[in-house]
């Protein structure tokens, strides 16, 4: 059995990428005025069935826009689930608002709407769904407790590039939505964000605020305090040509996901990522729940992984567990998830016996710690 280290991922950068990011290189335009910008974000749109696209210099910069133009200050409570990455919950936060912490659904890791109704106030002017390691959150029911208390659904699709909600791409679901390329995410620029959205005004403001938010007709002259949140021409040309490549991506994750389900031996208590039937996961990240784990016991399986060449993550902190965001109310899903779940790796190199290696160690390892 070989020995090579696999790592939890990592991008595929081909031939393509370097002739996209040379061309803008030689073209002179290296920073955030050039064609690839346009292309991007115009490609991005389509790909997204949404009116328009927005570049972000990254995923949190790009929720902070968002919030921002959407009017999002302090006295404002925005409702964001407990399992996610911290930026989601730190977005909020930026624009002196509340991030209030909802519990999410056992299948999914999403928002749980049950959960979002119980939190709703005077103050809420936000639900932020976050489409939890690529699998959509329940979008219509979601929208239908928004749109009956007149509060905007800010997706947060960072994990989710091509996931589909009932047929339709995410990314133009919602207000608007916000998705991250950093190196790990389905597609990547290096560091940088996408803001989607079908309303005019929202993108007009948002476009406005991420460039300091110069006067239209009056240059180097501001209204207001805006944001430096623009991304490069080098990235967005290597983001050109990583979004040709999309869907190759996206089935190969697929194909990877379903290797997994034949070498790791599932059951009640030992499961991998589960797909609700109205949905299409990205397969950003494989997970693995075991439920006889705990903190301490999981993080030993994990450094038993690493010892035998595997990497491997822990699920996101629950973000109720942090200083910044502690509360009383005990979220007992995502409380509970936190500390049964890991990430498997995933990305496009690997192979079938790579899987089957990773497969063969992770049930041994159940198996010995009594677990399987």
């Amino acid at each position: 059995m070989s020995d090579r280290f696999i790592p939890i991922s990592q991008p595929l950068i081909g031939p393509r990428e370097k002739e996209l990011v040379i061309d803008a290189l030689d073209s002179g335009w290296v920073s955030s005025i050039g064609k690839y910008i346009d292309e991007f974000e115009a490609g991005f749109a389509r790909y997204c069935g949404t009116e328009y696209a927005l570049t972000a210099s990254n995923g949190t910069t790009g929720l902070h826009l968002a919030l921002a133009a959407l009017g999002i200050g302090p006295g404002d409570e925005v409702i964001v689930p407990d399992l996610t990455f911290v930026a989601s919950a730190n977005a909020v936060a930026y624009t002196g608002g509340t991030p209030v912490l909802a519990d999410i659904d056992p299948d999914t890791l999403c928002l749980d709407p049950s959960s979002v109704k119980a939190l709703l106030s005077p103050r809420t002017k936000a639900i932020m769904p976050v489409h939890l390691y690529g699998h959509p959150a329940d979008m219509d029911a979601l929208n239908e407790i928004a749109d009956s208390h007149g509060v905007a659904v800010i997706e947060d699709a960072a994990e989710a590039h091509g996931a589909e909600y009932r047929g339709r791409r995410v990314g133009g679901l919602s207000k608007c939505a916000v998705f991250s390329f950093y190196g790990n995410k389905v597609i990547t620029t290096g560091e940088g964000g996408m803001l989607t959205t079908n309303d005019r005004e929202l993108y007009q403001r948002a476009r406005r605020l991420r460039d300091h938010a110069m006067h239209p007709q009056r240059r180097y002259f501001h209204e207001e305090r805006g944001f430096n949140y623009r991304i490069t021409n080098l990235q967005a040309a290597l983001g050109v040509a990583q979004l040709e490549r999309i869907d190759d991506f996206l089935s190969r994750r697929a194909e990877i996901m379903d290797w997994y389900r034949q070498e790791i031996s599932t059951t009640d208590t030992i499961r991998l990522n589960r797909v609700k039937n109205w949905a299409k996961s990205a397969f950003w990240m494989v997970c693995l729940e075991v439920d006889g784990f705990d903190e301490k016991r999981r993080d030993a399986f994990m450094q038993a992984l690493k010892a035998r060449g595997i990497d491997s993550r822990p699920y996101f902190c629950a973000l109720s567990s942090m200083p910044m965001y502690r509360q009383s109310t005990l979220l007992p899903v995502s409380a509970r998830k936190a500390q049964v779940g890991l990430n498997l790796p995933s990305f496009y190199e690997l192979k079938k016996s790579d899987v089957r290696r990773i497969g063969t160690n992770v049930n041994e390892l159940l198996r010995e710690m009594s677990l399987a």
